[in-house]
């Protein structure tokens, strides 16, 4: 079977939906011999704004090339977190990676995303429009994103919840006030 000139793995991953954000680019140098050789580390997040999202970082001896290599590894590497509403969490979560830690909290509409520097790139790129989030402890961008990651990837939306617990959504999202009242009904109904 003959493919088409041009038709090869490129195609697939120069998608138009995903969006990418440069978040750092580290110059770093290597000495050698004859003096000093320099190049460039990028890190980049990418994501759909529909609650997809990746980071990935590249080496290059130019910068688009680095920026090039960290947008194709954060493209492979993209996780999906569910959204409440597209636009905010749906439960409070913490994230830690090494001595970086993050909270990030719901928010209501109109709240806008109040959270600094590679966080909000994360955020943006994942479709969140209300969220609070805090940085504690590393302020590194690589620790602070994959912190924001790692709690991104602990949330669960209350269908992931009823399926894991084998309940029903609305047994899941019943209010505080319902449940004790139904069991009082059934207190007084067995005394």
């Amino acid at each position: 079977m003959a493919r088409e000139p041009g038709r090869g793995r490129r195609d697939r991953d120069e998608t138009p939906e995903f969006q990418d954000r440069l978040v750092a680019i580290n110059r770093v140098s290597k000495t050698v011999k004859g003096g000093k050789r320099f190049g460039f580390a990028a890190l980049v997040v990418v994501g759909d704004q529909k609650g997809r999202v990746g980071f990935g970082k590249g080496k290059a001896k130019e910068v688009p090339e680095a920026i090039r290599k960290a947008t194709e590894q954060a493209k492979r590497q993209m996780v999906r977190v569910p959204l409440r509403e597209g636009r905010t969490l749906h439960h409070d979560t913490k994230g830690r990676h090494g001595a970086g830690k993050v909270v990030m909290r719901t928010a209501p509409q109109g709240t806008g995303i109040i959270a600094g520097g590679p966080m909000r790139a994360v955020f943006e790129m994942l479709g969140v429009q209300d969220v609070v989030a805090k940085s504690v402890g590393s302020s590194n961008p690589y620790n602070m994103i994959r912190a924001t990651l790692n709690g991104l990837t602990n949330e669960s939306s209350p269908r992931m919840v009823a399926q894991r617990r084998g309940k029903k959504v609305a047994d899941i999202l019943r209010t505080g006030d319902e449940a004790p009242a139904a069991d009082d009904a059934a207190e007084k109904a067995e005394a």
